[in-house]
């Protein structure tokens, strides 16, 4: 049963300020779960035979996705690949995990969802890693041209100012015209690029005996691979972290994300984190420490995370890789990896 609340005295947040419209703020409550919905102004707009006219407009801010955003996310994530033919990073499979059920009142704004009626129209969500927020979203084919994203883009700017985030990246993939154009109309300054890469599963490649072991992280390792996280991704000083902010192993394998520690000689050499969502493995995180490295040790890894990968059923591999890695795009491509899109990150500061 849902309970609809009107609150105009917006008791948490100064969400009417965040649109130029008329607007009202309910909380819902649903099984124990909050979120902000801001009723628009009902109007009408019809630029072409292309365009669905938007009639009950209103927008959904949650801080967690829950399995029902989740799927009507990803069935939008779908069309509009299918549609647009370029790719998004939107992160839903860890953000789902990292939910685990998460009830109670809201303390920060990451959901960010336009619905027309019943159905979902517009979504940009935020994801963080330890460094700047990680922007990306996206507008229904039909639905476009209407203010959707503009609309959404701007909740998100003051949840930023709200939380005092700084800098943040915008995200787009470099064919996108209208996530490049719409970009560019914010003042975003080109911070880098990734490659995604998908493994050919025609090439077949030997395993090498390199004498590593890859073991499971468990929580006491949480230091080291903050560390290592530190030496191959910059990000931050493991020193400065604070216990209760360092990534848990033994928690992120609970949501189907875990990391291997590679050891040699029982010395710890590098790691790498995997990742399984339906048929579709992913590799991420994967570094070797300085001292060990231009020995074939990070090939090895690889073809270690992909043969772990195959045996829990994984019938596609992809990876992401930084544009101007050219050490670790020359290894993936050595190994049967094809890059498929490229996503282009720019830093806009607040």
């Amino acid at each position: 049963m849902l309970f609809l609340i009107c609150d105009s005295n917006q008791a948490n947040r100064p969400l009417q300020s965040f649109l130029n419209l008329r607007i009202f703020y309910l909380k819902l409550y649903s099984a124990g779960e909050f979120c902000h919905i801001i009723k628009l102004a009902n109007y009408s707009i019809y630029r072409g035979a292309s365009m669905t006219t938007i009639k009950n407009p209103w927008i959904k801010l949650k801080e967690h996705i829950d399995g029902e955003d989740y799927e009507l996310i990803a069935q939008l994530e779908n069309l509009c690949i299918e549609k647009d033919k370029t790719a998004l990073k939107l992160e839903l499979d860890y953000k789902l995990g990292a939910s685990n059920g998460k009830k109670g009142n809201i303390k920060d704004l990451n959901e960010f969802m336009y619905f027309n009626g019943q159905d979902l129209i517009g979504y940009i969500g935020v994801s963080s890693f330890g460094g700047p927020w990680e922007v990306n979203g996206m507008v229904h084919p039909e639905y476009r041209g209407q203010g959707v994203f503009k609309k959404l883009s701007e909740l998100v700017l003051a949840e930023g100012k709200q939380r005092n985030s700084g800098s943040m990246l915008l995200l787009s993939d470099r064919k996108s015209e209208s996530g490049q154009d719409f970009i560019a109309g914010t003042g975003a300054k080109y911070a880098h690029s990734e490659y995604e890469m998908y493994l050919n599963q025609n090439v077949q490649q030997p395993m090498e005996s390199s004498g590593i072991n890859l073991r499971n992280a468990t929580n006491a390792d949480a230091q080291e691979i903050a560390r290592q996280n530190a030496i191959y991704f910059g990000e931050g000083e493991p020193e400065n972290i604070e216990l209760e902010d360092l990534i848990l192993p033994e928690e992120e394998e609970k949501r189907g994300m875990p990391c291997y520690l590679a050891e040699k000689d029982q010395q710890i050499i590098g790691k790498v984190n995997l990742q399984v969502t339906s048929k579709l493995g992913a590799i991420f995180g994967l570094g070797v420490l300085p001292e060990y490295r231009r020995q074939g040790y990070g090939r090895s890894i690889l073809l270690m995370a992909i043969e772990k990968l195959r045996e829990v059923g994984a019938s596609e591999i992809m990876l992401q890789v930084a544009a101007e890695n050219a050490n670790a795009l020359n290894l993936y491509k050595s190994c049967g990896f094809e890059t498929t899109s490229t996503m282009d990150y720019y830093s806009l500061s607040k």
